[in-house]
Parts: structure tokens; C-alpha cells; sequence
């Protein structure tokens, strides 16, 4: 899955599950328990299933649906109940079938606080294959959880399509069923619906047959055995473009009319499949793969990797070409390689609890990189690792951080479980580990993981040995001391001697942290590749070492930036750095601006060492460097709000230090201009125009004006305008979303009703996102929007209206939507009030994002409080 919003959860620690490699099947024969080691579960072991017959009857004006299921069940033990997951279904004639005897009517209890279901019978039932058989109802809902329905807007009128999202534990809602990843089945669906209609699911309809009275049956074939959270149905007017790569019809699924727009997700994902077929060795199993497109949004994710039916917004997989930039289509490419990844590591061998999660999103994280940046190296995207790795060490370095492994008892903690350290700490770990073992060793460990556990369940431990044994190094301890063990080491480099071409260097270990200072550092071995000018030295690092460098540079103790560790230099060794900056590889530029702006924030450096590199950079430095500056920047100016004279000597110093590089860039693309240019394009009049720029605010308003936006600048022109909008403006706006009739485009407009700087506009788009305009699964988006400038003003709304909030955000992520949207201020009531809102309504198991948001808020006021008279010193000597 690919998250759309990402939160930190609370510490913890273990790894449990069963592992086991078993062909899809779904014979009537019974089969024998998996072997099983303290596999974590919430339902009883004594029942598992091995195939599921479901019949579906959607009616979506009414929002509900009728099912019928066979669940073909193996009884391990005698047992008089057979408990499974069930959410807001109502069962009528349960029926048991064993091979002999009569047929049985079990009694139906339901546990609404625990999601089961428990069909009673008089006697024990003796282990061995059953067919439990029950017809029920259900409910379709509006938010991007189960069975839900998306309104959207076209030209002919208002439309409504039908979508699932299972992930993590909302199968329940369409199908009772074993709904925990351990539990891996066969399913077969039939649905009853229009016959103008395209229905689509994971396998390609296998039969469709006429029914009468506009109605149609499509039966699907078999799906290979899978887990339940991988199930996908999806039902609308829709269109369907394919491809062809060997025996797999790759396709993309479309709103009616927008079928081009998805061209380049079609080719795009062929060429990827095309790509994992050779680097797994076990080739894509499924008959097809689509990609299927939705309008709307989630505050929870932006895609879905079910088992040969990808789901996709609309937002991250088409392009349209009135809107869409440079950095969408990179988006498109990078989602679809993200969640084709899954289909091996997730859907083809799946963890065996959440526990394990991230074998799932890290290596979906790093493959996706990898496989972007190869297929794809004029866009130079290898770069933007060290930003997902700075991503990771920001919420791992405080106290409600947890390891990669971490522990998860309830539906709720695992929805919490899709955060930072998840994706890119996971994803950065498998940077490094493949950095340390080698390309080809790692590739072959993973090979042989794929051959050994298709079709079945593993814990982390199953990877780390087929690794290792093809690597023949010793990971494992590596491995547990970055996965099993949360927080950031720290490499300090004491000191740095050049003598006869070679330098030594002397290095200690510590921790970074930004909460807890004094704290006893945990212990790592870490992967160091070191560099002074010549080539690398590659060791790993135990508390104290020394080592010879080639070369007398400026020392680099995370070269190529494949470590995941900060890199702390005594202050000889920084001025050698900032001196010969310009020379330096942009991967380590990028690197070691990032270890100088969270240690000077920290206090562990001076903060404005990170503006001593800023000034440092050359006018030509690579885009991403830039935009990289120009981020930090106008993240920095953030901690001035409130306070408007000091704020405008660090614009006048931003706009001072960017202004050269954007006039390089210029307004107008150039002929040939690399796509890396064009992104820096849109980043620095982005950033420009939020610094308040005048410039570049006038010349947006000027465009805007006179409808003279070239569609790569569209957004970014609209965007400059809307933040500076007055009322006149706003309501114009306004009345563009309400006319337009393109829900991509109709989306954006709403967004940026909600970035206005002026806070009566805020308050007017937070009281728009309450009404049924703006479509039931934006209007979260836009209170979240509104937090982004106006964080108190947008978490005292949601409070104030958390009822009605409450039905505008998708389940799996209410326990850290309200405190994502306070993270960002700087007043201190705003800690009560979050602990407050948390003891009433978030369950106490379930508040590692509101502990993140706390840290957070009380980082930042410590940050306003103590370094921005240092920084004030470094503008007033650098500003004259």
C-alpha cells in the first residue's frame, strides 16, 4: 500500500507468525495445520478456512448489499463454535455441511466491540473439511473502508462507483471471513449487477451471463490462495485499456472518458512487471494485473496492491493534461512500481501478522526506488532517498518512536502500523543491508526467499537467512539491531589527520535523539563507507574505531549515503566540508545537509551550520539540491509565524538566497530542459510565493488573470494565488470548483480553498468541508490543509464538530487524524488540548500518534525558543 499521510506510532517490539509454502488449492479434501510458531491471532485456531464461494448483490442507491458465502473450513480439533470476523452484518440460514450427515443450523452471536461472529452448534464438531454456508446483508459506506461508494462529477451528471479497501482489517465489512493475513484462502466471487456496468476483481471474469431487467451474473475465476485484505471488487461505468507482456494482460480501469489519461500507468506498469518478472525469478503468477482508477481521496493511503487489481486514486494515477506536472508523472511511475512490487512481496508471500509489516511497505519502498531510478535515470530520482531516509530518522528520534518489528494486538494498532519508520526506515535498512552484502548476493537471497515461501506466510527472520546464506556474510545481528531496536545511531567523528595521502580518522558511536538529551544510547553495528577524496573504506562500526582513508578531502563517513545514521563533525572536519562543498557528490550534499539540519536544530551542532552549506551551494548545483534548500526554507520560516518583523528578515535572507537560482530556472521551459528542471521550476515559485515574494506573487496573480497558465504551472500558479487570496479571489475559486466537472480537477480547486494564509478564509473552507460540496472524501483533506498554515484553528474545529469529522474520515485513520492536524503548531495550550481530546475519545492502546504530536509541538517550541536568536545573529551578519 502506498500511504498518502504518514504518522508515527507508539514503541514496540517482537516478531511472531508462522511460515509456511502450500500451492493454491481449494479441493474438498481436507488439509493439515501449517506448521505454526506462536502465530499471533484474535480469533480461536481451531477452524481454518481453505476456500470461499461468495455471491454479491450490490444496491447502491441504498448503500447496502446482500451476500451469500461457502466457506469450505477445516476443523483442527473438536470444537462446538466457529468463530470469524464480521462487521455491521446481519446472517440469516447458517447452514454446516460435513462429508457425512445431516446438514446443521448453527445459532449466530455477534460480538460488535470484537468484530466476530461465532456460529454455536448442540455438539462438538469432530476435526475435518466442513462447509459453512450463510446468507447476509451489509452496508456500503462513503469513506475508503470495506464496500464503499465514491460520487463523482462528469459532464453527463452525477456518477457513483462501487470500491473495496480491505487493508488492514476491513474485509470483515464485505465478507465474514478469517480476516488476519495468516489465514490465506482461495476465493471465488460472483456478483449480481447492472449489465451496463464493468465489474472488476482480482482474477478476470470467468463467466458472465444475462440475467433480465438490465441485470447481469459475472463470475470470476478462482484467485490463487491469498490473504482476505487482497480481495478486491470494484463496480461502475468504467473503461478498460490492456497490454499485453507473456502470458499477463496488464490493464488499466478508468472512469468512463479518461481512459487516455492512464496511458502512461499502462505502459509504465508493463515495463515494470516486465522488470520484476526477471529480478524475483518467480514470474508474476495471476493471469492479469490491473490498475484501477478512483476519484477522491483517503487520509489513510493513495494506493492498494490487491492481488491483480491494483486500486489507485484518480490524484496518483492519471494525468491530465490541464493539471498534471513533471513531478505527477514521477508520482505515477513511482506508485505503480511501489504496488507491483507488492505483488511478490505482500500478496505473493505475505507477513504473517503486522507485526511484520514492513517485509511488506519497506521493501515495497526501497524496490520502488530502485526500480525508478534504473528504468527511469534521467530523472535522477536515486537522490530522493536521502529525503525519505530523513523522513524516517525525524519520527524515529523521539520517544514515541517504535522498531521496524514491532508488536500489534489490535485492528487499531495496525492501522497505526503504515507510518514512516514502516516505509522508509524499512526501505532504508534494505538500502543499506544490500549496500553492505552486494547487489547480486541480495537479489539471490531474495530469489530464494520468493521460491521458498510462495503462496505462504513468513516473519523477517525467513528473509535475513536466505540472505545471508546467499551472501555468505553474517547480516543477522546487523539486521536485529536496525529492525528489532528503534532510534537513530549517531557516528561522531572525533577526528580527522591527513598524512602522506591518507587519512585517519577516529569515529564513535552514539545516538541521536531529539527529545532526550542524556539519554543511554542504544548499540548498533553499523555499515560505514567512509571517503577522503579517494576510494571508499567499507566497515562496520562497534563503539570506538579508527580508520585510513585514501586521499586528504574533506571526510565522508555516510558516502553515497546508503547508511542509515547521523554523521556528527567536530568543527575542523565541517569547515573542510562546507569549503570544498561545491565539490561534492550531490547524494552526499543532500546527506550531509540533512545530518546539519536536524543536528543543529537539536542543539548537538550549531543550526546554522544548514545555511552555511545554503550559502555554500553553487548557482548549478544539481535541482534536487536546491529543492531541497528551498524546502528546509520554507520550513524554517514556519517557526517565525506570529512574529512578522523577525520573520521578514529571514524572507528577506530566503528570497535573497533563491531568487538567483529561479531566475536561472526562469518562468519558461526551455527547449530539451532536463525534467529534474522542471520540478525545481514549480518548487521555487511555490516556495517563493509562500516566503511572500512579490515577485513571484505578482507575476502568479498577473497569470492567473489573464488565464495564462501552461498546464505544467497550473497548479503551482493556483496554488501561489490561493495563499494569497483575498475574499474576492476565494470566491472565485469557489465557483470554479462548484462548475467544474472533472473530479481531478474539481478536487484540486477545494484543496486550495483550504491554503489561504488569511484566517477568515480558513475558517470559511473549514465550514465548506462539513457540506456534502466538496464530496464526502475530500473534505478531510481540506480541514488537513487548512492545518498545514492554521494548525490550532483546524484542530478546535475538528474538535469542536468531531461527530461530523468523525463520518468524513475513513476509520483506519481516526486515532491519529486529529493529532496530525495539531503536530505543526507552537503554542503550548495546543499539548492540553490534544492530551484531553486523546483521553476522551483516542483508546489508550491507541495514542502513540497523539505522544508523536506532543514531541512534536514541544520539539518545535523549543526550537523557536532556542535557536532562532542564533539564526537572528547568523541574518544579521550575513543580511548587513
Amino acid at each position: 500500500m502506498r500511504r498518502t499521510l504518514v504518522t508515527a506510532v507508539a514503541l514496540a517490539l517482537a516478531s511472531t507468525g508462522s511460515a509456511f509454502a502450500m500451492p493454491a488449492r481449494a479441493d474438498a479434501s481436507p488439509v493439515s495445520a501449517p506448521e505454526v510458531r506462536n502465530a499471533t491471532t484474535q480469533l480461536p485456531r481451531t477452524v481454518r478456512p481453505a476456500h470461499y464461494d461468495i455471491t454479491v448483490v450490490p444496491h447502491a442507491d441504498s448503500l447496502t448489499f446482500n451476500g451469500h458465502v461457502a466457506i469450505a473450513v477445516d476443523v483442527l480439533e473438536p470444537t462446538t463454535s466457529i468463530t470469524l470476523n464480521a462487521v455491521d452484518m446481519v446472517f440469516s440460514n447458517p447452514t454446516l455441511m460435513g462429508s457425512r450427515g445431516k446438514p446443521l443450523a448453527p445459532k449466530v452471536s455477534v460480538d460488535a466491540d470484537a468484530q466476530t461472529a461465532t456460529f454455536m452448534f448442540d455438539k462438538p464438531l469432530a476435526a475435518g473439511r466442513y462447509t459453512l454456508t450463510t446468507d447476509y446483508t451489509g452496508k456500503i459506506g462513503t469513506q475508503a473502508n470495506g464496500l464503499f461508494a465514491i460520487d463523482y462529477d462528469t459532464r453527463q451528471g452525477k456518477q457513483r462507483a462501487l470500491y473495496t479497501q480491505f487493508e488492514n482489517s476491513d474485509a470483515r465489512k464485505f465478507v465474514p471471513s478469517w480476516d488476519e493475513p495468516n489465514y490465506k484462502a482461495t476465493f471465488s466471487l460472483t456478483a449480481m449487477v447492472p449489465a451496463n456496468q464493468l465489474a472488476v476483481s482480482n482474477m478476470p471474469a470467468g463467466e458472465t451471463r444475462d440475467l433480465g431487467n438490465g441485470n447481469k451474473q459475472v463470475t470470476f475465476a478462482k484467485s490463487p490462495r491469498m490473504s482476505t485484505y487482497l480481495l478486491f471488487f470494484a463496480l461502475g461505468d468504467f473503461e478498460r485499456a490492456t497490454t499485453r507482456l507473456g502470458d499477463t494482460e496488464v490493464g488499466v480501469v478508468t472512469q468512463s472518458g479518461l481512459i487516455d489519461q492512464a496511458k502512461f500507468a499502462l505502459d509504465s506498469s508493463a515495463d515494470v512487471l516486465r522488470e520484476y518478472n526477471d529480478y524475483f525469478g518467480t514470474p508474476y503468477p495471476l493471469p492479469k494485473l490491473d490498475n484501477v482508477a478512483s476519484p477522491g481521496s483517503s487520509q489513510f493511503f493513495g494506493a492498494m496492491e490487491n492481488w491483480g487489481a491494483i486500486f489507485t486514486f484518480e490524484h496518483t494515477l492519471l494525468l491530465d493534461p490541464t493539471i498534471s506536472t513533471q513531478s505527477d508523472k514521477q508520482r505515477v511511475y513511482s506508485v505503480a512500481a511501489h504496488e507491483i512490487a507488492h505483488q511478490w512481496f505482500g500478496d505473493l508471500v505475505t507477513m504473517s501478522w503486522w507485526d511484520d509489516l514492513w517485509l511488506n511497505e519497506g521493501f515495497a519502498t526501497w524496490m520502488a526506488g530502485r526500480t525508478t531510478a534504473k528504468l527511469h535515470p534521467e530523472w535522477n530520482t536515486k537522490l530522493n532517498t536521502v529525503e525519505g531516509r530523513e523522513s524516517a530518522m525525524s519520527r524515529d528520534a523521539v520517544a514515541s518512536t517504535h522498531p521496524v518489528v514491532q508488536h500489534v494486538e489490535t485492528v487499531e494498532q495496525a492501522s497505526q502500523a503504515f507510518d514512516a519508520i514502516t516505509y522508509q526506515k524499512g526501505g532504508a535498512v534494505i538500502r543499506m543491508l544490500e549496500g553492505f552484502v552486494g547487489e547480486e548476493a541480495w537479489r539471490e537471497g531474495v530469489r530464494k526467499y520468493m521460491k521458498a515461501h510462495a503462496y505462504g506466510n513468513t516473519v523477517s527472520d525467513d528473509l535475513w537467512r536466505e540472505v545471508e546464506t546467499a551472501a555468505g556474510k553474517p547480516i543477522l545481528d546487523i539486521a536485529h539491531d536496525f529492525t528489532l531496536q528503534p532510534g537513530v545511531p549517531l557516528i561522531r567523528v572525533d577526528s580527522a589527520t591527513c598524512a602522506n595521502g591518507k587519512t585517519t580518522v577516529k569515529l564513535t558511536q552514539d545516538e541521536f535523539t531529539k527529545d532526550r538529551a542524556g539519554k543511554q544510547p542504544l548499540h548498533w553495528r553499523v555499515p560505514v563507507i567512509a571517503q577522503a577524496g579517494g576510494e571508499p573504506v567499507r566497515a562496520v562500526v562497534e563503539g570506538t574505531a579508527t580508520l585510513d582513508l585514501p586521499g586528504c578531502g574533506p571526510v565522508i563517513v555516510n558516502a553515497g549515503q546508503s547508511g542509515y545514521y547521523r554523521s556528527l563533525y567536530a568543527q575542523p572536519q565541517f569547515a573542510a566540508i562546507r569549503d570544498g562543498f561545491a565539490k561534492l557528490a550531490p547524494i552526499d550534499q543532500l546527506g550531509l545537509m540533512g545530518d546539519a539540519w536536524a543536528l543543529g536544530l537539536s542543539g548537538l551542532r550549531p543550526v546554522t551550520d544548514y545555511l552555511e552549506l545554503a550559502t555554500a551551494t553553487p548557482i548549478d548545483a544539481d535541482p534536487k539540491v536546491w529543492g531541497n534548500i528551498a524546502q528546509t526554507l520554507e520550513g524554517l520560516d514556519e517557526y517565525y509565524r506570529g512574529d512578522a518583523a523577525r520573520r521578514a528578515k529571514f524572507r528577506a535572507f530566503a528570497v535573497r538566497t533563491l531568487s538567483p537560482v529561479f531566475e536561472r530556472v526562469g518562468w519558461e521551459a526551455k527547449a530539451g530542459e532536463a525534467d529534474p528542471i522542471a520540478i525545481l521550476r514549480t518548487q521555487l515559485i511555490g516556495t517563493l510565493g509562500a516566503l511572500g515574494d512579490a515577485d513571484v506573487v505578482n507575476e502568479s496573480r498577473r497569470r492567473y488573470e489573464a488565464n495564462a497558465m501552461p498546464a505544467p504551472l497550473r497548479k503551482t500558479i493556483l496554488g501561489v494565488v490561493a495563499t494569497h487570496a483575498d475574499a474576492a479571489t476565494w470566491d472565485r475559486l469557489h465557483a470554479a470548483g462548484k462548475a467544474e466537472t472533472t473530479p481531478l480537477v474539481k478536487d484540486q480547486y477545494y484543496s486550495l480553498l483550504s491554503s489561504a494564509e488569511d484566517p477568515a478564509l480558513a475558517q470559511r473552507a473549514l465550514e465548506l468541508a462539513l457540506t456534502p460540496e466538496p464530496g464526502e472524501t475530500n473534505s478531510a483533506k481540506m480541514i488537513s490543509t487548512v492545518a498545514g498554515r492554521h494548525p490550532e484553528l483546524a484542530f478546535d474545529f475538528a474538535a469542536a464538530h468531531r461527530e461530523q469529522v468523525n463520518g468524513k474520515v475513513d476509520t483506519t485513520s481516526l486515532s491519529r487524524y486529529y493529532p496530525g492536524l495539531a503536530s505543526s503548531s507552537l503554542d503550548a495550550a495546543t499539548i492540553g488540548k490534544l492530551r484531553t481530546f486523546a483521553e476522551k475519545y483516542i483508546a489508550s492502546s491507541s495514542r502513540r500518534a497523539t505522544d508523536t504530536a506532543v514531541a512534536n509541538i514541544e520539539y518545535r517550541m523549543k526550537v523557536r525558543a532556542e535557536r532562532l536568536p542564533d539564526i537572528d545573529a547568523w541574518l544579521r551578519k550575513h543580511n548587513g
